[in-house]
C-alpha cells in the first residue's frame, strides 16, 4: 500500500492538509473547464464540485488544527 502521509516511516510524506489542498486545487481547475459549458449536466457537475470543494476546505481546516495541536505538544 502506498504511503502518502508524513510519518516516522515516511518522513518525506505530506501533511494531510497539503494533500487535501492539492486535490481541491485540481477540482477547481476542472470547474474552470466546465464554466462555459451550457449543458445541464455540466451545471450539475459544477454544483457538485462546488460542494466537494467546500467540504475539502472544511477538512483542510480540521487537518490544520490537528497539525497545530500536535505542534503545541512538542
Amino acid at each position: 500500500m502506498p504511503k502518502y502521509l508524513v510519518s516516522p516511516e515516511n518522513p518525506g510524506g505530506k501533511r494531510t492538509e497539503e494533500i487535501l489542498s492539492e486535490i481541491r486545487a485540481e477540482i477547481m481547475v476542472r470547474m474552470a473547464n466546465y464554466a462555459s459549458d451550457p449543458r445541464p449536466e455540466a451545471r450539475a457537475v459544477m454544483e457538485n464540485n462546488l460542494e466537494i470543494a467546500q467540504l475539502l476546505t472544511e477538512a483542510i481546516h480540521l487537518a490544520e488544527a490537528n497539525t497545530n495541536k500536535l505542534a503545541e505538544e512538542l
